[in-house]
């Protein structure tokens, strides 16, 4: 056995308190929150952008639709899809700051805590 792999069987191991993490219910509540967010607007986003590119190729005329001098709807269009991406990613930072940072502050502290009193206890 090599020295990296010991005490991984027994739980004592640098990955131990991993483990027990991912197994704790603020973990869980965690992910299911990453989740509720993540998934649905990666569908949206998909949608959106599927919706450009069908166009794009099925509806030529539409997007070649002049708006105001050379600015067509593709173009519009297109543009748009730029400013969702930013929505977005402030829709996940505001999202990220209110739901999941408390709880991962929460695992963080409670990890780093036990790792704190851990060497605090050696140490006597």
């Amino acid at each position: 056995m090599s020295t990296t792999d010991q005490g991984l069987d027994e739980g004592t191991g640098p990955g131990s308190d991993w483990k027990q993490v991912q197994e704790s219910p603020d973990f869980a509540q965690l992910r299911r929150r990453l989740r509720t967010f993540v998934f649905p607007m990666t569908v949206l986003f998909l949608a959106w952008y599927l919706l450009y590119v069908l166009l794009a190729d099925y509806a030529p005329k539409f997007m070649a639709t002049k708006i105001a001098g050379n600015f067509n709807v593709g173009l519009l269009i297109g543009l748009l899809q730029f400013v969702s991406t930013f929505v977005i990613t402030a829709l996940y930072v505001r999202y990220a700051n209110r739901k999941l940072d408390p709880i991962a502050d929460r695992i963080r502290g409670e990890v780093e805590g036990e790792k704190l009193e851990t060497v605090e206890g050696d140490a006597e």
